[in-house]
C-alpha cells in the first residue's frame, strides 16, 4: 500500500524564505517531469537557471524529504543550471510513500537515469544531511559524471550515525526524546527503530498515522539551534510526516543500504575532484565530526563550520554559507 492512496500528494510549496533575501530571487522551473524510472516509480525533476550553465544537482535530505522552490535560490541562475530531483517516494515522485524497490543503489540508478535524460555529460553533485550521503554514493559510482561537490550536513552512513540519531540524540534533547520513547509500549524502547519501522509499514492508518507524527515531531525539534514552531507543526500534515517517517525508517533500519564505513574506504574514487563542506557546529541529527572527518580523509576540499548554525538548511546562518560554497565553487568549475 501506498500513501498516495491516503493522501493528497504534497505539491512544489516550500519556505517563504522570511530571513533569506540575501539568496538568489525566486524563480519558477522551465523543464520538469516524471521520469519512468522502473518497479513502478516515476521521479520528479525540475530544470531552471542557464540553459548553457554549469549543470548542478541537488540532492534533498530525509531520507523522505523532498525538494522545495527555495532550494534553487542557493544558486546563481545565470551560472548554473540547476537541477532538483525528488527522490523515489518524495514529494510529487509516484508512489509516495513507496519502500519497494527503495534503496540507495536504485536512487543511483534514478540519478544516472536523469542525467541521462536531461543530456548532461557532467554535474557538480549538492546535498545535505542525507542528500550529502547520497551525493557521495553516487559519486563513488560514477566519479567520470562528476565535476565537484557541495555537502552540508554531512552524513557518512556509518552504524554509529544511525546510533547517534536513535539513541544519543537523547543526550541533548532528553525532553523530546522522552516523547519519541513515550509513545512506545515500554517493552518496545530498548529498539526505538525496529518499534517505529513496524508500524511506519502497517497498512492500518490508526498504527501508521500516529507513529509518524511522533517520529516527524521528533526530528523538527531538533534541527534548529532555537525551536522552530512551524516545523514541528508540519508533524500534524499526513502528507508531510508519513512519506518523511516512513522512508527514513526503512533507510536507517537497512543501514542505508551500505556496508559500515563503506563511503569513507572507497574515497579514493573521488579524491581528484573538488569538495566545499558546510556544516553547522550545533548540528545534532548529523553532528560536526562526521563533516571534519571526511575534511580530513579528503585532501583539498575545503571545510566551513557555521558557529550559529545547527541542522536545518534555511536558518539563515547556515543558507548563506551554502550559498558562499557554491559562489566559491564558481573558480574551480569554470
Amino acid at each position: 500500500m501506498t500513501v498516495r492512496a491516503q493522501f493528497e500528494a504534497p505539491g512544489s510549496a516550500g519556505s517563504d524564505g522570511q530571513g533569506l533575501e540575501f539568496l538568489y530571487p525566486a524563480s519558477g522551473a522551465d523543464d520538469c517531469g516524471l521520469l519512468r524510472v522502473g518497479a513502478g516509480h516515476d521521479v520528479w525533476w525540475e530544470a531552471s537557471g542557464n540553459p548553457r550553465g554549469v549543470p548542478v544537482i541537488y540532492l534533498h535530505g530525509g531520507p523522505g524529504a523532498p525538494c522545495q522552490p527555495i532550494h534553487r535560490r542557493f544558486f546563481d541562475p545565470a551560472f548554473y543550471r540547476i537541477v532538483l530531483m525528488h527522490q523515489r517516494g518524495c514529494g510529487r515522485s509516484t508512489p509516495l510513500g513507496s519502500l519497494y524497490a527503495n534503496t540507495t543503489d536504485t536512487l543511483i540508478a534514478d540519478i544516472e537515469r536523469l542525467r541521462v535524460h536531461l543530456g548532461t555529460e557532467h554535474w557538480l553533485v549538492a546535498g545535505g544531511s542525507w542528500g550529502s550521503c547520497l551525493a557521495l554514493a553516487y559519486g563513488q559510482t560514477h566519479p567520470d559524471r562528476c565535476l565537484g561537490f557541495r555537502l552540508r550536513g554531512v552524513l557518512l552512513g556509518r552504524e554509529s550515525d544511525i546510533d547517534w540519531w536513535w539513541k544519543g540524540t537523547r543526550m541533548l534533547f532528553p525532553d523530546a526524546y522522552e516523547d519519541l520513547l513515550g509513545f512506545l509500549p515500554e517493552a518496545e524502547r530498548a529498539d526505538p527503530m525496529s518499534a517505529y519501522c513496524r508500524r511506519l509499514i502497517d497498512s492500518d492508518p490508526t498504527t501508521f498515522l500516529p507513529a509518524a507524527r511522533a517520529l516527524k515531531s521528533f526530528s523538527a525539534s531538533t534541527v534548529h539551534v532555537r525551536p522552530n514552531a512551524a516545523k514541528v507543526a508540519d508533524a500534524d500534515l499526513p502528507e508531510v510526516s508519513v512519506p518523511m517517517s516512513r522512508i527514513f525508517a526503512h533507510y536507517t533500519l537497512n543501514r542505508f543500504f551500505l556496508e559500515d564505513n563503506q563511503l569513507l574506504r572507497n574515497l579514493n574514487r573521488i579524491l581528484h575532484l573538488p569538495c566545499a563542506i558546510v556544516q553547522g557546529r550545533f548540528d545534532v541529527t548529523t553532528p560536526t565530526a562526521g563533516a571534519w572527518t571526511l575534511h580530513r580523509a579528503w585532501p583539498g576540499s575545503s571545510i566551513r563550520i557555521v558557529a550559529e548554525g545547527a541542522h536545518d538548511e534555511l536558518d539563515p546562518p547556515l543558507a548563506r554559507a551554502v550559498l558562499e560554497a557554491h559562489e566559491a565553487l564558481k573558480d574551480s568549475l569554470s
